[in-house]
């Protein structure tokens, strides 16, 4: 499994999700035929202000040791909190 885990600007939540699938489709078909490999591509993508794509249920579901949406946010918030304060 591919996990690619971003915050970018709420708008850009589906293009960021659209952009990884396509950043990794080469690595994945090169590990599938290499490694004889199952491989899939998690984005993990969340808008800054806690906005995710419908999909985003679907995929964390894929998620190793799945955490629910609102740890994930909760999470985020205090990142962006530490952040801000080291600024």
């Amino acid at each position: 499994m591919l996990r690619d885990v971003a915050v970018v600007a709420d708008g850009n939540v589906i293009k960021r999700e659209a952009e990884n699938f396509l950043k990794y489709a080469d690595l994945t078909i090169e590990t599938q035929r290499m490694w004889n490999l199952k491989t899939t591509v998690t984005p993990v993508i969340i808008g800054e202000t806690g906005v995710i794509s419908n999909s985003f249920r679907e995929f964390s579901s894929n998620i190793v040791g799945n955490e629910e949406i609102k740890e994930i946010k909760r999470k985020r918030n205090s990142h962006i909190g530490t952040a801000n304060v080291l600024q």
